[in-house]
């Protein structure tokens, strides 16, 4: 991310073929909240076909991550789709609209109420990680409703 760059979002898929669809809802939500509401037809489309291209590499039975990005930078609205492999595509901003213009959205990292009640009565365990074997498991779960 360059200095140029007002606002980024992301979103991780397994390359499967859900994860067009999951691509196309990713673009919509993101750019209605960013109030690019004119770009979402354009986006969605150059996203889904560079994710579609991925998930048409990948490994069927051994699927990857990929990584879809969206930014808004300088004048443009730029797609990143990456399994490894990084491949772009940047979109013209509307006349007159620069990134430090668009009215964007500042999150912030915060939990629910709903999620801090239940870390509250559960001891949380910072040292855990997801094992290989689960995430083989995931992953193969995953896999067996698309064969």
């Amino acid at each position: 991310m360059n200095s140029d760059t007002a606002q980024v979002d992301d979103l991780q898929l397994i390359a499967l073929p859900s994860a067009v669809n999951c691509t196309d809802l990713f673009v919509r939500f993101t750019l209605s909240e960013w109030s690019l509401r004119p770009m979402v037809e354009e986006t969605s489309r150059a996203a889904c076909q560079l994710v579609a291209e991925k998930v048409d590499d990948a490994d069927p039975k051994a699927p990857g991550l990929v990584t879809v990005r969206l930014l808004v930078s300088g004048d443009r609205l730029v797609v990143e789709v990456d399994d490894g492999t990084l491949v772009a595509h940047a979109l013209p901003l509307p006349a007159g609209l620069t990134g430090s213009s668009v009215p964007l959205p500042r999150r912030e990292r915060r939990r629910s109420r709903a999620a801090e009640r239940i870390a509250a009565e559960q001891p949380v365990d910072d040292g855990a990680e997801i094992g290989h074997e689960v995430m083989q498991r995931i992953l193969y779960g995953l896999n067996r409703d698309h064969d």
